[in-house]
């Protein structure tokens, strides 16, 4: 037989190495579940996706399960089927930084992660919607329940062209129609959630300063709406072209100087040709009207000097007079930028 003391031991060493076992077993869990939560839990997928944003790489953020949507799914959301995905870029994106999970609560197979961040001097917090998207081996895989995309809805009046985070869109490029866009239609455009996007126009014709726009709530419709101003080099070419044209106006030697904004009127007989000059130039002001601008109605004065025969009595009088006049205009531009000034009256086409 066996010496009791040989078995006693035996069985400590057997109950230490159990002990040791049951530790193994315990910190590789301990271990897994450190991992799980860092690498392969709704948090760490999440917080993936808006790191991605964060480095400006767009087209992995992209390439996530559930960020990329169809039409039908806009749709079938509210939002308009044909927004365009030319902001879903690197170039668009603005930078973000401190980026930090803050929240992650259960709601039956959802799971609601909350990320806060920073971005250009804005705070934002935005809530995700996580759902599980199968395994890859012991690690979970996770997808957006709800993609992360939103769409702006994007108003620019006084122009064709804007930049969005310095990134140059044109509306005929993005808009469903092209080459036949509405100018006074807002353009839809996907852009992703958290995002800052700052739109503003900068062009020879009109200019804005930037409007900033938090994207933070996903699958969304954002409405934003900016006036772009006209320039003072506009302006100031509106109102030279607008002065050379009265001034040509003034040299036709009649009483109603053809497609011109003035004109005299008289019963009797002109006895010497009329002699017109501008004492008064017109104020010129603009505003936008569709894909180009309006002259607004404006005052403006002219002089006639002209000989007047009555036909009663043969008797000649002298005419010296000012005419005030209302001057109003359209102004097309072009697709290559340049300008078409048309000046016109109340009577005049």
């Amino acid at each position: 037989m066996q010496p009791p003391r040989k078995r006693r031991g035996l069985a400590v060493d057997l109950t230490l190495l159990g002990i040791v076992g049951v530790l193994l077993i315990a910190a590789v869990f301990a271990a897994w579940g450190v991992i799980e939560r860092h690498f392969y839990s709704p948090a760490a997928f999440v917080e993936r996706y808006v790191d991605l944003l964060a480095d400006g790489r767009a087209a992995d953020a992209l390439a996530l399960p559930g960020v990329a949507v169809s039409s039908a799914e806009l749709e079938a959301a509210g939002l308009p089927p044909t927004a365009s995905d030319a902001l879903l870029r690197s170039a668009a994106l603005a930078p973000m930084t401190d980026v930090r999970v803050v929240s992650q609560e259960q709601d039956g197979d959802i799971t609601r992660v909350s990320v806060a961040y920073e971005a250009r001097g804005h705070d934002g917090q935005t809530t995700f919607s996580v759902e599980r998207d199968g395994s890859i081996g012991l690690a979970p895989t996770w997808r957006f329940a709800k993609s992360p995309l939103a769409v702006m809805n994007l108003g620019v009046t006084g122009s064709m062209v804007f930049d969005v985070n310095g990134f140059q869109i044109d509306k005929r490029q993005v808009s469903p129609d092209g080459a036949d866009a509405d100018p006074a239609a807002p353009v839809s455009l996907l852009v992703f959630s958290p995002g800052l996007y700052s739109v503003s126009v900068d062009t020879a014709i009109s200019a804005t300063p930037g409007v900033a726009v938090l994207s933070d709530s996903p699958f969304r419709a954002i409405p934003v709406n900016v006036q772009a101003q006209p320039t003072e080099n506009f302006l100031s070419v509106v109102q030279e072209k607008v002065e050379e044209f009265l001034t040509s106006c003034a040299t036709q030697q009649v009483l109603q100087p053809t497609a011109c904004p003035f004109g005299f009127f008289v019963q009797d007989r002109i006895d010497s040709l009329p002699e017109w000059s501008i004492v008064r130039q017109p104020a010129v002001s603009v505003e936008p009207a569709g894909a180009g601008w309006s002259i607004l109605p404006t005052e403006a004065v002219a002089h006639i000097d002209v000989d007047i025969r009555s036909i009663y009595d043969g008797r000649v009088r002298s005419v010296s007079e000012d005419v005030p006049f209302i001057v109003k205009g359209t102004i097309t531009i072009r697709p290559d930028g340049t300008a078409t000034i048309v000046v016109t009256g109340p009577d005049t086409n």
